[in-house]
């Protein structure tokens, strides 16, 4: 089966976009099976919210496969939702993170609106950190958020 999407770049171009069902072309090969493959083997990147885990040191990469970090003391994976204005495009989301944060001990993150992270950022628990319209939140360096509620404006400035 294949599918046809036309879609529209930033720059104006308009490209077509080709899918095709990697199933469907099996009726092609003679002798050709199919395998299931573990959920735990499959790390797809559809928004940046996926993006920030598999860059995060939730995985460490071994033979070429990323695996969840033996220093991660349970074996599931947190829940990131990443509000869609501002972390939508991955250069919006990478200008955002000035190193990635230390999820090792995360369980859930949600962040909406204009929000930036410092270096060495660690977070813990449930975090929740909501900008307002209008507002402004910069997570500085180093700090440690954990089981956090972060609402409001925010800017910490170095001197």
């Amino acid at each position: 089966m294949q599918f046809y999407l036309l879609q529209h770049l930033d720059n104006g171009i308009n490209v077509i976009q080709l899918e095709t069902a990697a199933g469907a072309a099996m009726k092609d090969f003679d002798g050709a099976i199919g395998i299931n493959v573990p959920r735990s083997r499959f790390l797809p990147v559809k928004k940046t919210s996926d993006l920030l885990l598999v860059m995060s040191n939730l995985y460490n990469m071994k033979n070429g496969s990323l695996i969840m970090s033996p220093e991660r003391a349970f074996p599931s994976t947190p829940l990131v939702k990443l509000g869609d204005l501002h972390f939508l495009k991955v250069r919006d989301f990478l200008s955002r993170f000035d190193s990635i944060p230390d999820m090792l001990e995360l369980d859930h993150l949600t962040v909406s609106g204009d929000v930036t992270f410092g270096r060495g950022v660690s977070l813990k628990g449930t975090v929740i950190i909501i900008a307002n319209h209008g507002d402004r939140i910069d997570i500085p360096n180093g700090a440690c958020l954990e089981n956090k509620i972060v609402s409001g404006n925010l800017r910490i400035l170095s001197h």
